[in-house]
């Protein structure tokens, strides 16, 4: 049968005790964040709530981090694809420019060779005007024998082929130079449009991957976050229940400690401390008296052989307190049991 508190002095009585209690304890090594067992627990348990989430989290964000870190080697290999394109591109440019160059330095040469040519065939050409072009009746008047007749007519000949000969091989050359640096020329804007193409694509691809490279980044630092706070989450929630083991330990000790101030008691000191303060305290406005704060119902069905515990002796009260005790079965019939926290 639980004894009923007073509405005034015992609920006074109560919280005054209850302090003492709590003065009491912090003798003993506790965790500074709540003493209670109730808020140690629910601080577990959002600690191991807010574990899995944070698990989950960083689970997920390795997934996402290894997936950008994927996109961003396949975005490296057509990177450098691309730039293998640009700089096969860029060499053909190169060498598409030398080789126009080179035939305009050609044609010029041949321009050059040619004007001397002709000059010196026009040379030739007015000198034998001046002297005269040899006929077959002067050359054989001039000759002396048949042979040097024939010789002489060959020579003619001769110079006149190879004079000739000069002429068109050179003239054949510029035309072919002029027509190579035609076709170069042509063939140049093409070329340089496609290298300007292949460097805005590959321009582009270095864009992409150095976007893919900051979103992977991001994402390792958000996982690398969230691992960070779950690891303090896991401290914390082992501290917690470190305290909350504390805590339980000492509640179990004082569950059994029926030593203090005035004793042996029948019932552990925290709760004698709590409802009486150790001492044997007339009835209150509820009739709860004595050192365990029996009511007389509770006393008498107990056999107690007074009219109100407190006044009987210690002893008696001990061994009924003991009973109704019953090795804590019965510690729900002390409110104080629930408030100092043995039950």
């Amino acid at each position: 049968m639980r004894p009923p508190r007073s509405p005034s002095r015992g609920i006074v009585l109560v919280l005054l005790l209850a302090l003492s209690a709590l003065i009491f304890w912090a003798a003993t090594p506790v965790p500074s964040r709540g003493a209670d067992a109730g808020t140690l627990q629910q601080e577990i348990d959002r600690g191991r709530a807010r574990e899995r989430t944070l698990a989950s989290a960083a689970q997920q964000l390795g997934r996402l981090a290894g997936d950008a870190q994927r996109s961003v080697d396949s975005m490296r290999g057509r990177l450098t694809d691309a730039q293998a394109r640009v700089s096969r591109s860029e060499g053909a440019l190169a060498q598409t420019r030398a080789d126009l160059e080179a035939a305009r330095r050609r044609a010029l040469r041949l321009r050059e060779r040619l004007d001397r040519d002709s000059a010196t065939l026009a040379a030739n050409l007015r000198a034998s005007y001046v002297a005269g072009r040899p006929d077959l009746v002067s050359v054989m008047l001039n000759s002396r024998g048949f042979a040097q007749l024939i010789d002489r007519m060959e020579f003619v000949k001769r110079a006149q082929q190879r004079n000739a000969q000069i002429v068109g091989a050179v003239r054949r050359g510029r035309t072919a130079a002029l027509g190579a640096r035609r076709h170069l020329a042509l063939l140049l804007p093409g070329r340089e449009q496609l290298v300007a193409q292949l460097r805005v694509e590959r321009d582009a691809a270095l864009q992409m991957a150095a976007a893919l490279e900051r979103r992977q980044a991001t994402l390792e630092r958000a996982r690398s976050a969230r691992l960070q706070a779950l690891s303090s989450t896991k401290a914390d929630r082992r501290r917690a229940e470190r305290a909350l083991t504390r805590l339980q330990q000492q509640q179990r000790s004082a569950a059994v400690d029926m030593r203090g101030p005035g004793g042996p008691w029948a019932i552990p000191w925290v709760v004698v401390q709590c409802e009486s303060g150790g001492q044997n305290l007339p009835p209150n406005a509820a009739g709860a008296s004595g050192y365990y704060q029996f009511i007389p119902s509770t006393w008498q069905a107990l056999g107690g052989s007074t009219p109100n515990a407190y006044q009987a002796s210690k002893a008696e009260q001990d061994r009924l307190a003991a009973r109704l005790w019953a090795g804590g079965s019965g510690a729900r019939n002390w409110d104080c049991a629930g408030i100092v926290g043995i039950i």
